[in-house]
């Protein structure tokens, strides 16, 4: 007969879970983190362009205008999507943290629990010896 699975196994398992979950957090705020500095660089170089003074930038100031404009649309939205981001790993982090706790707390629950069953069980020993004396 197997085993039954102890609580603490139990958790352990979902605190592996909940730090897979949120490492791929993380992950997902790199990367917009990433795009956001990619971004930021292309605005700055747009701005270096708008200001240049080479005839061929000229030509095209109203277009490194608008893509200014697009780049600062997408640089704010990317903002609110890393704050979102930034907010959700917390979140996950807090859960596996708490998971964690649970799982330390109910490891030493059963660590209590066995200790004191081995106390009972050499009561019992002890017991029956002089019984049988």
């Amino acid at each position: 007969m197997a085993s039954p699975v102890k609580r603490s196994d139990k958790l352990k398992r979902l605190v592996a879970v909940q730090r897979h979950i949120e490492r791929m957090s993380e992950n997902e705020l790199a990367a917009t983190t990433r795009y956001r500095a990619e971004v930021n660089q292309s605005m700055e170089e747009t701005i270096v362009a708008i200001g240049s003074m080479d005839p061929v930038h000229r030509q095209f100031a109203q277009q490194y205008a608008e893509r200014f404009g697009r780049l600062t649309t997408k640089e704010k939205q990317l903002a609110g999507v890393q704050q979102i981001q930034e907010m959700k790993v917390l979140k996950e982090r807090t859960k596996a943290d708490r998971l964690e706790e649970n799982m330390k707390e109910a490891r030493d629950h059963e660590d209590r629990e066995a200790a004191d069953n081995s106390i009972y069980e050499l009561i019992e020993i002890t017991l029956a010896s002089q019984m049988i004396k």
